[in-house]
């Protein structure tokens, strides 16, 4: 099994495509860092203090509020920017805007990328050995089938957590370096649905949020192995999986007022609606996502080893 994983990392990293994504990936970062940075800057030199933009910013919100004509989720978005704006002048913590955690929590959204680098990669793994017949040179191998299958898999996951690693570490030297580290000790200040103030540490709550994405990862590349198995096409692979990345918030949109749409797999995949405290619908928990997408996960996998272990494939 080991040999069989170290030889699919060997043809993984020896394409230019690979290499080409992780360049996009640390440029994506770099670009949207220093963009942040040069904003952050041109703010700091007008002169004015965190706590006067924030006083601002606050009295600005009290007049939305005091809207007649705002709708109720816009009212309640706005009353918590007051509950926030009136904590942190108390507690003297100033927002993220303007330090290095502001870059580094931007980064965070690039997990999107680095599930579709790893979709399009898994998309083409299995069907590309049937594209070009470097399948039957695997299949001669005295390895069983389900061992090949698995080695692909888990090579893609591999993949998809150096992805991760990369980002989380080019992210905080870049936004570090061009902070000078400064405010490293700045707590993260939310409100949860209960408009309850929620104060807690800013690495850890990226870690969750990395974590947390990572999942939407895996069960994506979960996706489009499967379809690769099945149909042995990448373009399907690769662009229903796809689809479903970009039309999954859309699906789910439509479907909310609907009590069996919380099962649906596109409303549980992002897990980090749970550390903003807000899920999809009303009485849904961590556990209660993680068991749909467990469910999920060996369903598509099942499909995966079922077609691949029991049709012909030698021709």
């Amino acid at each position: 099994m080991v040999n069989l994983i170290l030889n699919e990392n060997m043809k993984l990293y020896r394409r230019w495509r690979t290499w080409i994504m992780v360049a996009v990936m640390i440029a994506a970062v770099l670009i949207g860092s220093i963009v942040e940075w040069y904003y952050d800057n041109k703010d700091a030199q007008n002169g004015i203090a965190w706590q006067e933009q924030l006083k601002q910013e606050k009295q600005h919100n009290e007049k939305m509020v005091s809207d007649p004509e705002m709708d109720e989720e816009s009212r309640q978005w706005f009353q918590e920017q007051i509950t926030l704006a009136n904590y942190r002048l108390e507690h003297n913590i100033r927002p993220e805007s303007g330090t290095m955690w502001d870059g580094i929590n931007g980064s965070a959204e690039l997990v999107i990328l680095i599930t579709l680098f790893t979709v399009i990669v898994a998309g083409d793994s299995l069907a590309g050995e049937f594209t070009t017949g470097t399948i039957k040179l695997l299949l001669i191998r005295p390895a069983s089938r389900l061992k090949i299958l698995v080695s692909k898999y888990i090579s893609m996951l591999m993949f998809g957590l150096l992805l991760l690693i990369i980002l989380f570490i080019v992210s905080v030297l870049v936004n570090g370096l061009i902070y000078r580290f400064a405010d490293m000790d700045l707590p993260l200040v939310t409100v949860d649905s209960a408009g309850e103030i929620v104060q807690r540490n800013m690495v850890a709550n990226l870690w969750q949020t990395y974590l947390l994405n990572g999942v939407a990862t895996i069960i994506f590349v979960t996706m489009a192995f499967m379809i690769s198995s099945a149909f042995r096409s990448s373009a399907m692979a690769i662009g229903f999986s796809i689809f479903a990345l970009f039309a999954g918030s859309i699906i789910v949109e439509l479907f909310q007022a609907y009590k069996w749409s919380k099962y649906v797999l596109f409303a549980n995949i992002d897990l980090s609606q749970y550390l903003a405290g807000r899920p999809y619908q009303e009485g849904m928990t961590l556990s209660f996502s993680i068991t749909v997408l467990v469910v999920y996960f060996i369903v598509f996998n099942l499909v995966s080893w079922l077609v691949f272990t029991r049709r012909d494939v030698a021709s």
